[in-house]
């Protein structure tokens, strides 16, 4: 089983971190959402909207196009504290 951690950056980008996710063939994909507001869960202005429509297009278009499971969305690198994984991709972290 391989886990990878894809951190999101640019909305640019998008299509670029799945295609290098897909090189990967991960089993396991968690996604970290860095730099977002707290509360952009539950943010019903368009930013917020926006945001929550891109991540389901993008959690979605892992899934297709690798067979990965998508098994978390972190907002935080503190959220992540202790996990483990065989690959990053997105921005250096420091996990």
């Amino acid at each position: 089983m391989s886990d990878l951690l894809a951190i999101i950056d640019n909305e640019d980008a998008d299509e670029s971190l799945v295609d290098e996710i897909a090189r990967r063939h991960p089993d396991r994909v968690t996604v970290l959402l860095e730099d977002a507001q707290s509360n952009w869960g539950d943010d019903e202005s368009p930013r917020g909207r926006a945001l929550r429509d891109r991540l389901a297009a993008l959690l979605a278009a892992i899934e297709q196009r690798t067979g990965a499971a998508v098994v978390g969305l972190a907002g935080s690198r503190e959220q992540l504290r202790g996990w483990r994984f065989d690959r990053v991709i997105g921005r250096p972290t420091l996990i």
